[in-house]
């Protein structure tokens, strides 16, 4: 059994899925490792995701924890056994680790639900849009740094438009409309780029208004990507100090009503669609 070097998050919440297990069904590591008939350092290195594991051997440990979800025990075996490298992973050597996680995240989401305040959604930008936003990297980005970082992002919105075409919903704050990152003529280009998206069959776009109620949120972008079973969510979060990933279920309980919260107080799609026109024929 190899070691593996740098797994991505992906693959980390396999092991990390089956440790719940474990502790779930009252199990210490050393007990799982005597009824497997192994060492309890390579339970441990399972978990940690150090070594790879089978999908065979995912079944075999759910079944040992008593795991009595199918459901669940399929999509883990499904992670566990899937080896395709995703586009992302050409992005190794120059981008961090967190932005290729989003990547494969959002590529093996069965939906998208994402949040944002101050700026529009990665997925909805512009190219020159989300330049813009990247020359404000503190500290400075280099040019070929964000061009890398541009390229990434554009290939990204693939799971909108390709075969696909992940159901997704936007709740994008009238503040990030506003805003004229690049000058007038890139925020007027990305907010006609926005009405063209929200055309899209699975793309809904809502827009919560300036004279709305007040809703939870910390101001942070939230991307909430929906697993093939509610256990398997995943939330990126957004923070200025980088990308944090949250998967434990009462964090994922937490926003999802967060997401509930922010929606309640959004215009409906043809209202938001006509609130961007607006803004667009006034720029």
């Amino acid at each position: 059994m190899a070691t593996r070097s740098a797994p991505t998050a992906r693959r980390q919440r396999i092991g990390a899925e089956l440790r719940r297990l474990r502790e779930r069904a009252g199990m210490t590591a050393a007990e799982s490792a005597r009824a497997l008939g192994t060492t309890q350092a390579q339970i441990s290195n399972i978990e940690a995701n150090r070594f790879g594991v089978s999908a065979e051997r995912v079944r075999t440990l759910a079944h040992m924890y008593d795991c009595t979800d199918q459901r669940l025990v399929d999509a883990l075996a499904d992670m566990a056994a899937e080896r395709t490298r995703g586009w992302w992973e050409e992005y190794r050597d120059s981008l961090p680790p967190r932005l290729l996680d989003l990547a494969e995240m959002e590529h093996h989401a069965v939906s998208l639900r994402v949040a944002q305040v101050i700026n529009i959604p990665g997925l909805l930008q512009t190219p020159e849009h989300a330049r813009a936003l990247f020359r404000e990297v503190v500290p400075a980005l280099r040019q070929h740094e964000i061009e890398y970082r541009v390229s990434h992002r554009i290939k990204r919105q693939a799971v909108l438009h390709g075969d696909r075409r992940v159901p997704y919903t936007a709740l994008v704050h009238e503040a990030a409309l506003r805003m004229q990152f690049g000058g007038r003529e890139v925020a007027k280009a990305q907010l006609e780029h926005l009405v063209r998206a929200g055309e899209e069959p699975n793309v809904t776009i809502r827009v919560i208004p300036f004279d709305g109620t007040s809703f939870p949120t910390s101001g942070h972008g939230v991307d909430y990507a929906h697993g093939p079973v509610p256990a398997l969510d995943t939330v990126q979060l957004d923070t200025t100090h980088g990308i944090e990933v949250v998967d434990a279920g009462g964090q994922l309980e937490k926003y999802r009503l967060v997401l509930d919260r922010m929606e309640s107080v959004t215009l409906g799609p043809e209202a938001s669609r006509e609130l961007v026109h607006r803004l667009v024929h006034d720029m």
